[in-house]
């Protein structure tokens, strides 16, 4: 296993069942670059970190079930599924929070990190945010 995977599987780790926002903030480096689809692109750790906080505030136990994972060179990638019940408030790209729906999610994804020395550089990020807020009933004909 390469630099690139451990420091992925470290990430994954401190997002889902040690819940480590410390763990999370000691995988990216001062200037990462990472990009969403529901935050677009955010410029710096903090910026990731707090991106990260809210999503496991709103899914506080979250999971990740690993369908595919990769490494190649200096970068790994991830596709799985990522769930867990929504107990948190709700951020929505608009920066408006909504309270939590109590409702399991199942939604696939796939995430990308290159790394340098030790820390993510650039990382991206892939699901679909209609499949989330429609599992949250936030869609129309999601159930609400």
């Amino acid at each position: 296993m390469g630099q690139a995977r451990e420091v992925m599987d470290r990430l994954t780790e401190a997002l889902t069942s040690a819940r480590d926002p410390g763990g999370v903030a000691a995988c990216f480096a001062e200037d990462a670059v990472a990009v969403t689809p529901d935050a677009g692109e955010l410029r710096g750790r903090d910026a990731v970190v707090a991106y990260f906080a809210q999503l496991t505030e709103m899914i506080p136990r979250a999971s990740f079930e690993s369908l595919r994972a990769y490494e190649v060179d200096d970068t790994a990638v991830d596709e799985g599924i990522f769930g867990g019940r929504n107990t948190g408030p709700i951020t929505l790209p608009t920066g408006e929070t909504l309270p939590a729906t109590q409702r399991e999610v199942r939604v696939r994804g796939c995430d990308l990190a290159t790394v340098r020395d030790g820390v993510i550089v650039s990382y991206r990020l892939y699901f679909d945010q209609a499949e989330l807020f429609g599992q949250l009933g936030l869609m129309p004909g999601g159930g609400a």
